[in-house]
């Protein structure tokens, strides 16, 4: 299988640090080929790093699966690299708002000197939005192998390759069904089970995908309010979906690792309290947004990527954790 090139910088984009830093729970590193395999937009990815910026190979792709359309053959005609291109915003000029972010905030400056190309995934709502209802009270690994039994049981298979089955996220009318509750709790997702199928009994009945591209189109704040009104999603969550996959950049997650970033940093009134109140998660929200303005949410996720021990290796140490075994952020 040959390798495909898309030219990019190396300092734009930074794979250990975008695919290992909490946004999304389905790469794998290949320490011995240094080599990432994920799945996104029903299709599994393969991608490295090289001189010339970033190689990929598509290993397999529902997009590639003839579909019958009114009695027809139609093969969909799939522009792989302008997928990829849109999945890493590539075309934000990063190092621009680096430089900007350096020049407002000295602890920025210093944690961008290695964490630099950390990329904003751009990501599909319904799998982030059930991503991150599997991460309340969890760790990474454990996320990661709900995730991966949410595909298996109820999405699409995409490719067998090398000796492992690779399935899309679901669709979210597969998972609004009662019986999948029970299901998912047999499968050890806990009182997630109940948010899953209750959340997407929700998004379907409000027009599912048409309801994720009106929060788009709405105000930051108006969008989260709205994804409020699900099972299960609080405002950390929220603010997760709102920053990942609705193009809301200013919006900030405030777990335990932020708050610590904020008491330590910025707001030092905030140390020593053994839990984030309402109010204070809104007070660290608003002084990243003051400081970073409009793509806040970006800023911090580099300062969040920084504060985690496993980014605090040497890179051959953090390559080999990127299937980390010790707990991590909670949402």
């Amino acid at each position: 299988m040959t390798w495909n090139k898309l030219k990019c910088n190396l300092r734009e984009l930074q794979l250990v640090g975008t695919l290992s830093g909490g946004q999304s729970f389905r790469w794998a590193y290949n320490k011995e080929n240094n080599e990432w395999i994920g799945v996104f937009s029903k299709t599994v990815w393969k991608l490295r790093e090289n001189d010339d910026g970033l190689q990929y190979q598509v290993v397999g792709s529902l997009h590639n699966t003839k579909t019958k359309m009114k009695s027809k053959q139609k093969e969909s005609n799939i522009d792989f690299k302008k997928l990829l291109e849109d999945y890493f915003r590539l075309d934000t000029n990063l190092g621009n708002y680096y430089k900007e972010w350096s020049e407002k905030d000295e602890l920025f400056r210093s944690a961008c000197q290695q964490f630099y190309g950390i990329r904003m995934l751009r990501q599909e709502p319904v799998e982030n939005l059930f991503s991150f209802i599997c991460s309340q009270n969890n760790h990474i690994s454990r996320i990661s192998t709900m995730v991966e039994k949410l595909c298996t049981h109820y999405g699409e298979k995409i490719c067998e390759h090398e000796g492992n089955a690779y399935y899309a996220f679901p669709e979210v009318e597969k998972l609004t069904d009662q019986k999948v509750e029970t299901e998912l709790r047999d499968l050890g997702f806990g009182y997630r089970a109940k948010f899953i199928q209750k959340s997407a009994s929700q998004i379907v009945e409000w027009g599912g995908v048409d309801w994720f591209n009106s929060l788009q189109d709405m105000k930051y704040k108006d969008a989260k309010v709205e994804l409020m009104k699900l099972h299960g999603i609080g405002p950390k969550v929220a603010d997760c979906i709102c920053l990942m996959s609705l193009n809301h950049l200013e919006a900030l997650p405030v777990d335990t690792h932020v708050y610590q970033i904020a008491a330590q940093n910025y707001l030092p009134h905030l140390r020593g309290k053994k839990s984030v109140t309402e109010k204070m998660y809104a007070e660290i929200g608003d002084h990243f947004r003051m400081l970073y303005g409009d793509m806040a949410g970006w800023a911090h996720t580099v300062l969040f990527c920084a504060d985690l021990k496993k980014f605090q290796q040497t890179d051959t140490e953090s390559n080999e954790s990127s299937k980390p075994k010790k707990k991590r952020k909670k949402l």
